[in-house]
């Protein structure tokens, strides 16, 4: 394997893995905000939730459109992260494949 591609797969898994803290995140934000443990009058909070949802909404709406509607239930960030963790584990076991 030249360097070249081994270099664009470490960005490329980094960026899975930005991608995985921020779902995580706005996870556990919703969770907070909807258990009303964070309010959003705060202007850091809001801020912070809506920078959230400006990142991760262009990742859930495609998903969406293929999951059924369960009410108040969301399955698009665990669909979001079954995807991630599928790619990075593709991206390294072909890193490791084919670096020897």
């Amino acid at each position: 394997m030249t360097p070249l591609i081994a270099t664009i797969l470490q960005v490329f898994v980094a960026i899975l893995g930005i991608i995985w803290f921020l779902v995580i995140a706005h996870v556990v934000v919703s969770w907070l905000v909807n258990f009303q443990v964070l309010n959003l009058r705060q202007p850091l909070v809001s801020q912070i939730w809506y920078a959230l949802n400006k990142l991760v909404e262009p990742i859930y709406r495609p998903i969406r459109r293929f999951l059924p509607d369960l009410g108040g239930i969301d399955l698009a960030p665990l669909v979001v992260l079954l995807i991630l963790f599928f790619l990075r584990q593709l991206v390294s076991n072909y890193y490791y494949a084919y670096s020897f």
